[in-house]
């Protein structure tokens, strides 16, 4: 009886110390994007917009306990449910020009598999690179499919772009960024 009862506890630790190592992140990975939803909001007196875009792609990688993942969408990518408005954000932001929104998003490895993710943000747009330290992400995990959601708090001014205005009134100074995205670690 005392054999069975040692046996059972050493077949529950050990099953336990693989559970813990199964969810320990590996010493470096990869990362690939595989869906996702950007969605920005525009705010004016007159009226609320908000443009969405399924197109970004992203990878991540992990070295050494840091992670860095970057997403990057065209800015024509954006649909507002109004064409001509969209090509009017595209003028506004130099589109054009700078035809891709990007975002390097850094934070540690070992919170990776954390409900919140505690990540400090770069953001290329319209020609300009904005720094957001410590946004903050929920995240559920089924199986190996990583959920991510937030807001990015951008505003016009942090891009140096003149806000569009409408019966003179200018849109508000804030577009924050909704995200929605699936990740998954790859082999």
């Amino acid at each position: 009886m005392k054999k069975l009862s040692l046996l059972a506890i050493l077949l529950l630790t050990l099953r336990a110390f693989t559970m813990l190592n199964a969810q320990a992140p590996a010493d470096d990975q990869t990362w690939k994007l595989d869906q996702s939803t950007l969605t920005y909001h525009m705010s004016h007196p007159m009226h609320e917009v908000d443009g969405t875009s399924h197109a970004a792609l992203g990878k991540g990688e992990c070295r050494a306990g840091q992670c860095d993942f970057l997403v990057a969408a065209a800015v024509k990518s954006f649909d507002s449910g109004d064409s001509n408005r969209d090509l009017h954000m595209i003028q506004t932001t130099r589109g054009a020009q700078f035809p891709i929104v990007s975002v390097r998003l850094r934070l540690a490895q070992s919170s990776l598999n954390s409900p919140t993710l505690d990540c400090d943000l770069e953001v290329n747009f319209a020609g300009n690179t904005a720094h957001y330290a410590h946004v903050i992400f929920q995240q559920s995990i089924n199986g190996a499919a990583h959920h991510i959601t937030g807001v990015v708090p951008s505003t016009v001014s942090d891009f140096k772009i003149d806000p569009p205005s409408f019966l003179t009134i200018p849109i508000k100074n804030a577009i924050p960024v909704r995200v929605d995205m699936v990740w998954h670690a790859q082999p």
